[in-house]
């Protein structure tokens, strides 16, 4: 009996001793599912973060998306009105291409005309020279070729007496002489300038000033070479320039001889120079 209950004891004993066993383990098992599941519990937290952060992204990228969108629908506009401007560029240049063609054709006929001109101005200088050079000192008249026109710069002292507007008899050859020229180039006009000096003109002169002078003196010259030499009035000019274009200062006697001068302008007539210009150009 006291053997059995020796058993008996020894079978409880056993069994609470298996019983705190599975205890231990199972709370080790407890707390270790726990730590999981913190675990898991963390992970989930994570993903969720970083879920938020791709649909962040994702938004980010679909709105550059759309943008990149609208962008190349602009630039195929763009492009789509490049190409009509630069079809329209294209027949501006053309145009423009066809009026510098037109203007270089026109130039050149100018030019052409300006050379025949000039080889013109060249003869009638020549043939002035030709004329006047026998008897004639070369201090008193002169012939040169000046831009667009041929002009004859003549001594008073040839032409007229002191403070006169008459004509003397050596005026008279050399005006002859002037007219044979005048004469052979009908296309162009002939224009008379009258130059004094600065010395006023005498009181009780039928003469009112210097002005009155030169005018009288370029009118003289004309009315002589269209009536004794036969040069067409509708060629002729009559200019009085008085006092206020000398050539040389009004200071001494010398001076203002050479400034009391005639001077006869031969020259193209500026209707023929605008009927150029306004000549169309094909």
């Amino acid at each position: 009996m006291k053997k059995l209950s020796l058993l008996f004891i020894s079978v409880i004993l056993l069994s609470s001793c298996v019983s705190q066993k599975e205890l231990e383990a199972l709370k080790t098992k407890h707390n270790r599912t726990k730590e999981e599941l913190l675990a898991v519990k963390n992970s989930l937290t994570k993903c969720l973060v970083e879920k938020e952060r791709y649909q962040e992204k994702s938004q980010i990228l679909g709105t550059t998306v759309e943008n990149l969108r609208k962008d190349k629908d602009k630039t195929l506009e763009q492009v789509g009105n490049l190409t009509v401007l630069t079809k329209g560029a294209n027949e501006n240049i053309k145009e423009t291409l066809a009026q510098l063609s037109k203007k270089d054709k026109y130039i050149n006929r100018i030019r052409a005309a300006a050379s025949k001109k000039d080889s013109l101005n060249l003869v009638v200088a020549f043939h002035l020279k030709k004329e006047l050079q026998q008897g004639i000192d070369d201090d008193d008249i002169q012939v040169n070729v000046e831009k667009t026109v041929v002009f004859i710069s003549i001594s008073d002292k040839l032409l007229f007496r002191s403070g006169s507007y008459n004509i003397t008899n050596k005026a008279s050859e050399v005006l002859q002489k002037v007219a044979t020229v005048v004469n052979g180039q009908p296309e162009m006009d002939v224009m008379v300038e009258g130059h004094t000096d600065n010395t006023p003109i005498t009181a009780g002169s039928h003469l009112k000033d210097n002005w009155d002078l030169s005018v009288k003196r370029s009118t003289a010259i004309v009315r002589e070479l269209q009536n004794k030499y036969g040069v067409a009035p509708e060629r002729l000019i009559a200019a009085g320039r008085s006092s206020y274009i000398p050539l040389v200062e009004n200071n001494t006697p010398i001076n203002k001889a050479k400034n009391r001068r005639t001077k006869i302008i031969i020259l193209p007539r500026l209707n023929q120079f605008f009927n150029l210009l306004d000549q169309k150009v094909e």
